[in-house]
């Protein structure tokens, strides 16, 4: 790396609920904190529409709306926000160096990785037209909005397991579609699925399309196409919403070899702490939560791992 290096105490890597509210912490600590927001500026919640269950929004509120107001908040404080990511971070010694993907080159004294996690999704056409308009891949977040109404999961693991017994508690019916006979979730949530009434095993299927209508800008999913895997027959079941949930993808690659992550990719960090192995480096939201995975969960622990980077710093003067 060259030596035309900018110098900076707190750089964020990666926004959404984590980063911003890292940043507006770090911000009125003084920290004069430097964020790069990443391939999605502001995270998952810029791809969904409706957000109810955060506080402070009676009404709810748009996500991407939401994800402004953080930005505004941040650098109200003095925040630098900017666009592009940082692709190499050299993590053996303090300061840490990283790079951007512009070839801007940094010194940090400390870093919060606000990466977060991808949904994983199925990869059909369909799936992305719809995506916000009855296609979703958190049914905490939106299993609100199909009360009384008749929704399908696709997955087989505990995630698709708790996520479909989640909805029947609202909805009229879970059509719960696996690709194969039996479910690779535990056998607790095995149990808590097949036993539930209100949700209807469509076994050894994979969904082709998702179908819908469109009025004017309006667009409401109507059904999905499944397809036998044995059989190849095709059927159409009727449906107002659709989630996948086969999983999410920790956005963590570049710290492979630098931070201890689990099997999956999620980082590690110190119990009660977003402390990671490496001292100076914090992690915060979904690229460390693989249990709530919640816009309110993240920006606690963006706050936290501001509150903690301060104190490091604070330490080593």
């Amino acid at each position: 790396m060259s030596e035309n290096i900018e110098k900076v105490k707190c750089l964020i890597i990666g926004s959404g609920p984590a980063g911003y509210t890292a940043a507006i912490y770090a911000a009125r600590a003084e920290l004069k904190p430097v964020m790069y927001q990443g391939m999605q500026p502001g995270g998952q919640l810029t791809i969904t529409t409706e957000v109810e269950n955060f506080p402070g929004y009676p009404d709810g509120a748009q996500g991407p709306a939401m994800m402004e107001d953080m930005k505004k908040q941040a650098e109200r404080f003095g925040t630098d926000i900017r666009w592009g990511e940082i692709v190499e971070v050299d993590a053996s010694k303090r300061p840490f160096r990283v790079k951007a993907d512009d070839g801007k080159e940094l010194e940090a004294e400390t870093l919060i990785i606000a990466t977060g996690a991808s949904a994983r999704w199925l990869g059909m056409p369909s799936e992305q037209e719809y995506n916000g308009f009855g296609v979703s891949a958190c049914a905490t977040c939106d299993g609100y909005f199909y009360k009384g109404k008749v929704v399908a999961v696709v997955g087989g693991g505990d995630t698709a397991a708790e996520e479909a017994s989640y909805l029947s508690n609202l909805v009229e019916k879970v059509y719960l579609i696996h690709r194969r006979d039996e479910l690779r979730a535990s056998k607790a949530m095995q149990n808590r699925v097949l036993k539930n009434p209100k949700i209807e095993m469509v076994w050894d299927s994979v969904p082709k399309e998702i179908v819908g209508k469109q009025e004017g800008f309006s667009k409401a999913v109507t059904g999905v196409i499944v397809e036998n895997v044995k059989t190849g027959e095709q059927k159409t079941i009727e449906i107002d919403g659709f989630f996948v949930a086969i999983g999410h993808k920790p956005n963590s690659d570049m710290f492979k070899g630098i931070l201890d992550m689990d099997e999956t990719g999620y980082l590690a960090t110190a119990p009660d702490s977003t402390k990671t192995n490496v001292e100076g480096i914090f992690a915060a939201g979904d690229i460390q939560d693989k249990i709530y995975r919640q816009a309110v969960t993240a920006a606690g622990t963006g706050c936290m791992a501001a509150l903690e980077a301060e104190r490091f710093l604070g330490e080593q003067e």
